[in-house]
């Protein structure tokens, strides 16, 4: 027997139609709306306050952790009453992530470099969270993104044109310097050999780097309360200078009848004897002093005059200066400061036999220079459409075992009688002397010279100097 209900459906042509354009209806509508998330499907909605929506657009990702977590569902504005707008986002969340603590951050990123955004949440900690439908302050909204334009932005005109100068600068500062960059490099290994104590002595804790500012700090809040009483006892000083001035005469006078004074105290008060004989010995030595004295004594006067406003604006700085301590109180504290240090003790030490090795291939032979030089000749030749490069091209001859192409050893010289072939020997110098510790006092790279009918493989024998080629100067140009 045949199903009677599957011999009516299949035999009906309108309602198969029918069912067809439900489905048809059904999957457009899904994928209408599936970037604002399957309908009927519960969600946990929040608006989001923002100072701007960044070209955001109806239907971009909410993520979270990088996880797309919802959709945009609105965008809209809301104008304050300072006359400014703030944006306002609803987001259609997974409920998942239901409740979303307090807390919580929210940011709007680029999601590619064609303008594409979306909104990235990073949850917090607290125990509270947004319950359906609230909306989060503007002061969730951090920090601030930065877009590519800003960053293009930066390099407007007055900064390439600064960019410009600062290069140029640069240049003509070292332009001409070979000398002093010698002496500098010179004495790198001995400052690095100084620095290393130094550093080592600073990075200890006996050296109580720590104590000194810590203590440097209480003498200035020491110092700060009696800064009035300083300048006013230097403009008392001035006073006293200034009466000083014109006795000085008879102050020397009585400074000349006071060893006969103390000669007659020392026999009628030997109980003082041990005093007044030190204050024999220090008036006599103060008397060149008061002489010059008296005639310093207008200067110092005007110099004290003068120095009295700078005291009593020293209180201010005084104020400052305790801060500035107080910042150096912690620095000193910072436990990265004596690892720093260390780590300076250690790339020094490191560097001293490096720099050591390199030195001379620049005090000595002076190849920095030259490999600047030969490097600008090298392109020196143009015309006005620009330059081009130098080169000579030298071909072996195709001879056996030359330079030429595969050999079964080094070129070992002619093996015909032909002009071309009798300096066909190879000539490598892969390891040069360049003055190094270890090595002969000799420049050899650039210096070597070609020993005919024979192979040199490695140093050439001799000793090749310290001078290279003069250059000669075009003076037609």
């Amino acid at each position: 027997m045949r199903r009677r209900g599957s011999a009516s459906l299949a035999g009906s042509p309108v309602l198969i139609g029918a069912v067809t354009t439900l489905v048809v209806v059904v999957a457009v509508f899904l994928a209408y709306n599936a970037n604002n998330g399957l309908p009927f499907v519960p969600t946990y909605d929040l608006k989001v306050q923002l100072p701007d929506a960044a070209n955001l657009v109806k239907g971009d990702e909410v993520r979270e952790g990088g996880t797309r977590v919802g959709v945009v569902s609105h965008i809209g504005a809301r104008a304050l009453p300072n006359g400014s707008a703030r944006a306002v986002l609803t987001l259609k969340l997974q409920r998942s992530i239901q409740p979303l603590p307090v807390d919580s951050t929210v940011i709007v990123r680029p999601r590619s470099a064609l303008g594409l955004k979306y909104v990235q949440i990073t949850r917090g900690h607290a125990s509270r969270g947004f319950v359906n439908g609230a909306t989060l302050p503007l002061s969730a909204a951090r920090p601030t993104p930065v877009e590519i334009d800003d960053v293009f932005n930066m390099f407007d005109e007055p900064t390439r044109a600064a960019e410009r100068q600062n290069l140029t600068t640069f240049g003509d500062a070292l332009a001409g310097r070979g000398i002093g960059l010698n002496q500098a490099i010179s004495e790198f290994p001995r400052l690095l050999g100084t620095l290393t104590p130094v550093a080592a002595n600073l990075a200890s804790p006996q050296t109580g780097l720590a104590t000194f500012f810590q203590a440097l700090d209480r003498g200035a809040r020491e110092v700060a309360p009696v800064a009035a009483a300083q300048g006013e006892l230097f403009a008392n000083l001035d006073t006293t200078f200034s009466s000083l001035a014109t006795v000085t005469r008879a102050i020397q006078d009585s400074i000349s009848g006071g060893p006969p004074s103390l000669d007659t105290a020392t026999r009628d008060l030997p109980q003082q004897l041990p005093f007044l004989r030190n204050s024999e010995v220090l008036f006599k030595r103060l008397q060149p002093g008061f002489a010059a004295f008296g005639q310093a004594a207008p200067d110092l006067a005007g110099t004290v005059t003068a120095g009295t406003p700078a005291l009593q604006r020293s209180v201010a700085l005084d104020r400052r200066l305790s801060s500035a301590l107080n910042s150096l109180q912690e620095f000193s504290q910072d436990p990265r400061v004596p690892l720093g240090i260390h780590q300076l003790t250690t790339a020094a030490t490191l560097l001293r036999p490096t720099v050591a090795f390199v030195k001379p291939a620049q005090t000595v032979c002076n190849y920095l220079a030259l490999f600047f030089r030969n490097g600008s000749a090298v392109l020196s030749e143009g015309d006005d459409i620009g330059t081009w490069q130098r080169f000579v091209i030298v071909a072996p001859p195709q001879i056996a075992n030359s330079e030429a192409g595969p050999s079964t050893g080094p070129a070992n010289g002619p093996q015909t009688a032909e002009p071309l072939t009798k300096n066909s020997f190879l000539h490598s110098d892969p390891y040069p002397n360049t003055a190094a510790p270890g090595q002969t006092h000799e420049c050899e790279a650039g210096n070597e010279g070609y020993l005919p009918n024979r192979a040199v493989i490695g140093n050439v024998p001799g000793d090749q100097g310290t001078l290279h080629e003069v250059t000669k100067v075009d003076k037609s140009r």
